[in-house]
This record gives structure tokens, sequence and C-alpha cells, in this order.
């Protein structure tokens, strides 16, 4: 009797091995289709499949390193969240220089930055500003200071100034997601404008307010009034050489008001202005304008006499957002602030030191592996899918890897994969755990999928240089993921 328990034993085991191999060789055989079709074999493609064991169970030219599009964020936020842990917070110091008396600081303040991204944000992960602005007055109060003799200075100093990677492209520098990092950001490192037109084609479009202010911005408006439904064809140019936009264009008549978000190139000015006009509000003056550490002769830092701070929310709320709405400016911000940590230097040259001293130190080989940013916007990233699959099996050995995989975007739910795999079951799509990546002729996926017996296979699909439109590539994408799910 015992006998013939363990054969059955055995025979279930073996069907079962033997049932998910057949399901894996499904995976490869479909990949062996895409080698046929003309929309992947115009095009480079990296794709491999990795189990908990190392073994590759399905690939296509695995090795070979291609753009990444902001899959690049697995990494940032990855060893981001390795290094400084889930609890770590941003710090932001108010400060000032001279001496008071009577009430009078004889010297300028300082807002003092950590590198915060998420302080001025508009996102729901971000204290509101007014609450920030109300802890720095009120430190500003407790010092024993009514009014200020002097300026109020944006400090940037803690990244080098390199708000615009040098391997972006022009065209990404005035949009939202091509705002750079900086030593103290605000509102991501945007500027809202808001315009009002008169509805007659032909007649100028006003700027009516601008938020935040920028002291000693130029602000060139060329934008005109085109005829109704005739679509947005406005532009806006900015870059970090000189204080000066330029929007130009024009916008439909039948578009009363027009609000529109760019890239601010000079947020610590920014930021001080706007705390500047609310310590005014609180009967708290200053000089009427006010500077960022980029213009202005600022003092040593021990010289500056810190009176209060304000805290970021966790790291691990911070990375959530990133992976999840895929937001660059943060996984920017995350980047610099490894080499900032590890290398005492927050710039782009010591993040990629930093970052390959972390994988040294997890057993990782940098082979097929080249990061120049944090967020994948450049064109300079190159991963091959292999990395990616160990990468992502060594990250989930480490103490931090539930807060990285929790932050992972799912098919169906909130994020960048909302729509993605539509029509299958809700229980079998949410078994997929990923970060998606877009670019022009770019469109990658790497991750997790959880296994039906509870194990986990790690997954990347890169494909670049396709002269297909991107809807045409998806489909074949989202048939591999599909096997893979079974």
């Amino acid at each position: 009797m015992k006998q013939a328990v363990i054969f059955l034993i055995f025979i279930s085991a073996f069907f079962t091995q033997v049932s998910a191999e057949a399901r894996e060789n499904n995976v490869q055989k479909y990949i062996n289709q895409l080698k046929q079709d003309t929309l992947y074999t115009n095009a480079a493609v990296s794709i491999m499949v990795m189990d908990e064991k190392g073994r590759n169970v399905a690939s296509w030219n695995p090795d070979m390193p291609l753009l990444t599009a902001s899959t690049m964020k697995t990494i940032s936020t990855g060893m981001a969240l390795r290094l400084l842990g889930p609890e770590y917070r941003f710090t932001t110091k108010i400060g000032y220089t001279g001496y008071i008396k009577d009430g009078v600081l004889n010297g300028d303040l300082y807002i003092i930055g950590g590198g915060d991204p998420t302080l001025g944000s508009r996102d729901t992960v971000a204290y509101p500003i007014d609450s920030i602005f109300g802890i720095w007055a009120e430190s500003i109060k407790l010092a024993g200071i009514a009014s200020i003799k002097g300026n109020i200075i944006g400090d940037e100093r803690y990244f080098e100034n390199e708000i615009i990677p040098e391997s972006w492209a022009i065209s990404n520098l005035g949009p939202t997601f091509g705002s750079g990092p900086s030593g103290l950001a605000f509102m991501e490192n945007t500027q809202e404008f808001k315009f009002v037109h008169s509805g007659v084609e032909g007649d100028a479009v006003n700027i009516v307010g601008t938020y935040p202010v920028v002291p000693g911005m130029i602000i060139e408006n060329d934008i005109k009034v085109a005829q109704k439904k005739s679509g947005d064809r406005s532009s806006y140019h900015t870059t970090d050489l000189a204080r000066v936009i330029r929007f130009s264009g024009t916008v439909p008549a039948d578009r009363e008001i027009i609000e529109f978000t760019g890239s601010n190139k000079f947020p610590g000015a920014g930021c001080a202005e706007e705390f500047r006009k609310y310590l005014l509000a609180q009967n708290i003056k200053s000089n009427a304008l006010s500077y960022d550490s980029r213009i202005y002769k600022v003092a040593p830092y021990d010289q500056i006499q810190v009176i209060g701070e304000t805290k970021s929310p966790k790291l691990a709320s911070i990375v959530n957002v990133t992976n999840r709405i895929s937001n660059n400016f943060y996984a920017e911000t995350l980047f610099k602030t490894i080499g900032k940590t590890i290398t005492g230097t927050g710039s782009y040259d010591s993040s990629r030191v930093a970052v390959l001293r972390l994988f040294k130190e997890m057993g990782l080989p940098s082979k097929g592996y080249t990061q120049v940013d944090g967020s994948g916007l450049s064109r300079q990233n190159y991963v091959s899918a292999r990395f990616f699959c160990k990468y992502f099996s060594l990250l989930k050995e480490s103490n931090t890897f539930g807060d990285f995989f929790k932050s992972l975007p799912q098919p169906g739910g909130p994020g960048t994969l909302k729509n993605v795999l539509t029509d299958m079951e809700p229980a079998v799509k949410s078994r997929l755990h990923a970060k998606s990546g877009s670019l022009s002729n770019v469109k990658c996926y790497a991750g997790y999928v959880e296994r039906q017996d509870g194990g986990m296979y790690y997954f990347a699909i890169l494909t670049n240089n396709y002269s297909a439109r991107t809807a045409q590539m998806q489909v074949g994408i989202e048939g591999f993921m599909k096997e893979l799910l079974k």
C-alpha cells in the first residue's frame, strides 16, 4: 500500500513537471512565431524568460543590449531602495547668514535643498506646499526674525548643476517629462502658464498667469489665434543657458482659456520667489527679488545657521509613484541620490559609478548594461534581456524587494499597464508585475510573473527600431505575455 502511494505521488509530480515544461515550451514556440513575423524580423528584439533556478525558459537574442525606455526605472528605483531603505526621507533645511538684531535679519535667508523631488509637487504623495511653507515660516518666527534685510536664496548645491542631462534630445527639454533633477526642486521642476485670447483669428494670445514666478525670466510669447477646430499647434522652448523661454505657433479660436505646463530649468529661484511672497503675506518682508545658488554668491554651508527643516514622504511611497505612473523626474532624482550617497557627489558620472558598485556587492556582472540617466529618456541606455532577468532575480533576494514589487504596475490596475491585456481575466493578468517603456520606435516590458504553482518568472521583452506602428507591435508583445501567464 505504501509503495503504491509513493508511486502515485511520483507519477503526479512527473506529470506536473511535464505539464509545466509543456507550458514553458509554448512560450518559446510563440517567440519562434515572432521570429517569422516581418514586424519583428525588421526590428531589433531581445527577449528572455528565466525561472528562479536561473534556467533559461525561453529567449530570443537574450544578450543583445537594446534601448530600455522607462524599464530603466526598475534599476534606479530598485537600487535606491536597496541603498537607502524604504523609510528614507529627503530633508530640506531653512537657515540664514548674518545676525539677528531687534527682529531684523541682517543677512540672507537660505532654503537649503536636499534633493526632495516631492517639494511643491501636485501629486497626492506630496505634502501640500502651504503646509511646508508654514513650517518654514514658523521656524523663522521662532528664531526671532520679523523682517529680512537681505535676500532669499534657493540653494541647489546638493546636486551638481546638471538639470539637463547631456544625453537628452533637445526636443525633450520643454515638455514636463523632460524636467531634470536639481538640489532644490520645486513643483517637479515644472512651470504653469495660463493664456487667454479674444477669439479673433490673428490676434495675440496673452499670458495672464505664471506659477512659480522665476525672477529675471524673459518670456517671449508669439502665439496667435487660428481658426476654430484647427488644433493646438503651439510650441514651448527652454534651456538652462539663459532665463529665456519662448512660446510660438497657434491655438484654435474655440479654446478660450489655455493652460500649459512646461519644464522649468530654474526651480531654485522659483521656490525662493514663491516663499518670499508667502512670507510677505505673513508680514515678513525681505528684498524684492529672490535668487538661486547658480547666480548668487552663496555662503559656505558651515557659515549658514540652520533653524528648521522639513522631510519628504518615505522613499517607498516615492518609488511607488515613480514606477506606477513612470515619473521621469522622480527617477532622475533617485539616480542622482544614489551617486550623492555613495560618492559624496551628486552628478551623473558619480551615479553611474555608484550603481556599478551596488551591482558588484550584489554579485551582478555588468555585461549587457549601460546606463546614462535614471529614467530611460536617454537614447544612450542599453540593457539586454538577460541582464534584466539576472537583476530581477537578485533583487528578489533583498530585504527591500517587497516595496519594489508593490510599486510595479499590473494590467488593469492603476498606472501605465491599465490598458494592457484587457481581454484577460483579472485574476490571471494580475499575476504580471512589470514596468513598461516607450520611446519613438521603442516598446519594452520587464518584470515578474507569479507562477500558478507559487513560483516566479523573471522576464524582459525589448523591441527597438521597428518601422511598424507601436499598436501593431503591441499585439505580438501582449501575445508573448499571455503565453507567459499561462
